[in-house]
């Protein structure tokens, strides 16, 4: 999977995070492990020259040469997928559009307005209903 592109010969030490930097040499820093410190500057360990190609990610393997693996871009699953979402979308907006034009097409309810209007008007009885006995109660427990 992975090739290697040159030997570097690298030995790694603990703590040190080793990587190919953008001059295609051998470069590494150090770990910050939580919250206890900051990385720093990174120091080069060897001068390789590596010419990067786009497409590919370089690496310092587990011999401290340097290798390369193609990176997974798109594919088949991605593909797929993003054309299921569209076809989708594009069903969504046909049946939203037909639902509009059917909207447009029918006229307003007058008998619903007027129901809402009529359960307003009892809802505000109740409330009126409801208050004058709460002062009565409250009234009587003054008295005592």
């Amino acid at each position: 999977m992975a090739q290697k592109v040159a030997k570097a010969g690298v030995k790694k030490e603990e703590g040190y995070l080793y990587f190919v930097d953008s001059d295609g040499d051998v470069a590494r820093v150090k770990m910050a492990r939580g919250r206890k410190g900051r990385a720093g500057r990174p120091q080069k360990v060897a001068r390789v020259g590596v010419k990067k190609e786009p497409g590919y990610l370089y690496f310092v393997d587990k011999n401290g040469d340097v290798s390369r693996a193609s990176m997974a871009r798109g594919g088949k699953k991605r593909k797929k997928k993003a054309a299921k979402k569209t076809k989708k979308k594009a069903a969504r907006k046909k049946a939203a559009k037909k639902t509009k034009k059917k909207a447009a097409k029918r006229k307003p309810a007058k008998k619903k307005a007027a129901k809402r209007k009529s359960a307003k008007k009892k809802a505000t009885k109740r409330k009126a209903a409801k208050k004058p006995a709460r002062k009565k109660k409250a009234a009587k427990r003054k008295r005592r």
